[in-house]
């Protein structure tokens, strides 16, 4: 089990849940859903701690957590991205200190899979691998796909009709058009939210598939 630790986040402070304490692995951001920082995101942490990587999932609403849509809802539409992006560059700095290596990987869902591939943009100094599930960037034309030096991973439901596979593969497509090294995996059946354990779409078998391709990918990305 992890513990709730603050860190600085460009003249404020921040939190997060931090885990795998003394792994000798990588280090992994894990980005929360819209419900916010809740008990499956960490989970999501304890479970990349169990496979060796040292994780921190950083508290994105500040202690607020939502068990509602409409609540969650209003509180993604409320996230200020540029204090998204210090609050999760933070966590980065503080995750980078607590780890044998300077290349971090990041795991999002949801509204934490386009922040992931955000963060891969805006810190490309260290973050060197990506594995957004069921999310893209909200604010695409600002970000600077060029410079980002990561490869990414992504997982997507092919009946999400949120996150639709046709704006995954245009996505992918221009990143492939700089040169990047991406791949986008659709699941058929599998729909939004469909790692989730407590979603009503959630899909144990593409789960099971898009962990084990999610950890191998880290593992050898980030080694």
């Amino acid at each position: 089990m992890g513990e709730i630790v603050s860190f600085p986040s460009n003249g404020h402070e921040a939190s997060g849940y931090f885990t795998g304490a003394g792994n000798k692995g990588s280090g992994v951001i894990v980005i929360q859903e819209w419900w916010g920082l809740n008990d499956n995101i960490k989970a999501i942490a304890d479970q990349f701690a169990a496979e060796g990587f040292v994780a921190l999932a950083p508290d994105l609403y500040h202690g607020q957590v939502a068990s509602a849509p409409d609540d969650a809802k209003r509180l993604a539409m409320n996230l200020e991205m540029s204090q998204a992006a210090k609050d999760m560059s933070g966590a980065v700095n503080y995750l980078k200190a607590q780890t044998p290596t300077d290349a971090l990987g990041v795991v999002g869902f949801c509204l934490g899979g386009g922040l992931a591939l955000t963060l891969a943009a805006q810190r490309p100094d260290v973050i060197k691998a990506a594995a957004p599930f069921y999310g893209l960037p909200r604010q695409l034309e600002e970000l600077d796909w060029a410079a980002m030096t990561a490869k990414i991973q992504g997982h997507y439901g092919e009946l999400d009709q949120g996150i639709k596979a046709e704006n995954v593969r245009a996505f992918e497509a221009r990143l492939k058009g700089l040169g990047k090294d991406v791949e986008m995996n659709i699941y058929e059946g599998a729909n939004h939210a469909f790692y989730n354990n407590t979603s009503k779409n959630h899909h144990p078998e593409i789960a099971k598939l898009a962990w084990d391709k999610t950890v191998h990918f880290l593992k050898e990305t980030l080694a």
